[in-house]
């Protein structure tokens, strides 16, 4: 709940409790937007429904509109929003894992909870399969630790990694969205499936 609770704002309860039912709203969200359905997510890989990849471009605009003016008003201090540590090689293994999971089962960690929360076994099997290899890599930790930790480049910021102003990297980020926008509008014309 950003620096409410930090700052003695509101409680760490009423915090919990916001917390709560900010992701009972994100879960129906989801849900309505079909994204407990593993054929749509699934058919961004397949080129007929981009509706998650309009989505998520669509959310990562307006968060980063959001900070770009919070942050030239004053209301937000950029120095103080946390940016996790890059470890460039767990990046890019994890993200190969977790794509070739998302492609064979249709979900990512987040829409399988969406969809064993209305019913769906597939996604209820997803989970279970997610958990299984959150306790082999747990018990496995010693053994990819190395690979864990190579190639830290700290907590860089894309804007600053690239040397350019947090306002072009917005622009670029609109212009790439709407790009991707109009190749996903050509590729479900060119690649059309029945309703599921």
């Amino acid at each position: 709940m950003g620096p409410l609770a930090i700052n003695e704002i509101i409680s760490e309860n009423t915090n919990f409790l916001l917390a709560f039912f900010i992701g009972i709203g994100f879960g129906f969200v989801l849900e309505q937007g079909g994204f407990s359905s593993s054929r749509k997510l699934a058919g961004v890989f397949y080129g007929y429904d981009t509706v998650v990849l309009k989505v998520f471009f669509t959310g990562a605009i307006t968060a980063m509109l959001g900070l770009l003016f919070f942050s030239l008003f004053g209301w937000i201090d950029m120095d103080l929003v946390y940016v996790n540590e890059t470890f460039l090689w767990s990046a890019i293994v994890g993200g190969v894992i977790m794509g070739a999971g998302f492609i064979m089962g249709g979900y990512c960690p987040g829409t399988s909870f969406c969809g064993a929360a209305i019913g769906k076994i597939d996604a209820m099997i997803f989970i279970i399969g997610l958990f299984i290899g959150v306790f082999f890599f747990g018990e496995a930790y010693d053994l990819f630790e190395p690979l864990f930790h190579a190639k830290n480049m700290g907590s860089p910021r894309i804007s600053e990694f690239f040397g350019i102003s947090e306002g072009i990297l917005v622009l670029i980020v609109i212009v790439a969205a709407i790009l991707m926008f109009w190749i996903g509008e050509w590729a479900e014309k060119k690649f059309p499936r029945e309703e599921y």
